[in-house]
Parts: structure tokens; C-alpha cells; sequence
């Protein structure tokens, strides 16, 4: 049924949550394809500390965009390799950008059947000021083409 699934994470305890749905999807889907998105918004604030210390800003912007890329694939090992073990074939991307954003080009470009997500993440506020849903998930849902399973 779900050919192809796409699993945006943050690697909050929501996000981990979602791993207990896909294993239930496993026997009408082949494949998952699990997205990091490094939020630009925290690389600019810290463009902005640079400037004003005085660093030299691409420098230290490219050393800071690789150790969260690097960072991110020591955390994303472990959801590849939890799949693998479920069966998945999986394939993994980090990104920086906008998440919502990022997550609906990766959509489109690996054209998925669907996109399953936690309700909330850590975004920008933190976890404790999100309500209902988060800001990432509800700019998902409302501007998808694909169908979107959000997991509470």
C-alpha cells in the first residue's frame, strides 16, 4: 500500500514514537527514507555570534554545518540500522533548510506514498511550549501533496 515511506525526524521522544508505526507498516511497504533537517534558523543565530565576536563567518559556518551533520549521522545510525532489522530497505538524508520545507522537497523528490511524522518535535520553543500540534507537522499537513500520517 505505502510503496515508499518518508520518516522526517528530529530525534525528539516524539519522533522515536513514529518507529513503533512503521514497524505496523512494514508488510505493505519496501522502503524508508529517514530525513534530518538541521533548522537554518539556528545556523544564522549563530552566523549572527560569529559576526559579532569578530570570527570569520563562512569558516566558521562551514565547521558548524559539518559537526551537525556529523552529529546527526551518529544519531541517525541507529534509526537505519533499527529498520534494516525490521526488514526496510533505507536510505537516509540530512538536510539544512527550513524542516516543513525540506521535508516536502525530499517528498516530492524521492516520491514517496506517504509521509509519517510526530505530532510535535523540539522545535524552536522547545517541547513544553508547542500545543496541539507542532509548527513543522501543521505545515506538512497543510501543504502536501502526499498523504501525511502524523503520529500523537
Amino acid at each position: 500500500m505505502f510503496k515508499k515511506i518518508l520518516y522526517p525526524t528530529d530525534f525528539s521522544e516524539e519522533a522515536k514514537k513514529v518507529l513503533e508505526y512503521l514497524k505496523v507498516l512494514k508488510d505493505t511497504s519496501e522502503e524508508v527514507v529517514v530525513l534530518h533537517v538541521i533548522d537554518r534558523v539556528v545556523v544564522e543565530a549563530y552566523k549572527d555570534a560569529f559576526a559579532w565576536a569578530g570570527m570569520n563567518i563562512k569558516f566558521e559556518t562551514d565547521k558548524l554545518n559539518r559537526k551537525l551533520v556529523e552529529k546527526a549521522e551518529e544519531k541517525i545510525g541507529d534509526i537505519v540500522k533499527y529498520l534494516r532489522e525490521k526488514g526496510f530497505k533505507v536510505k537516509y538524508l540530512i538536510r539544512i533548510g527550513s524542516p516543513w520545507e525540506e521535508i516536502l522537497k525530499v517528498a516530492d523528490c524521492e516520491k514517496v506514498s506517504i509521509i509519517v511524522l510526530g505530532s510535535h518535535g523540539c522545535g524552536k520553543l522547545g517541547c513544553e511550549l508547542e500545543k496541539l500540534i507542532g509548527s513543522t507537522a501543521e505545515n506538512v499537513i497543510r501543504h502536501s501533496k502526499f498523504p501525511v500520517m502524523v503520529v500523537k
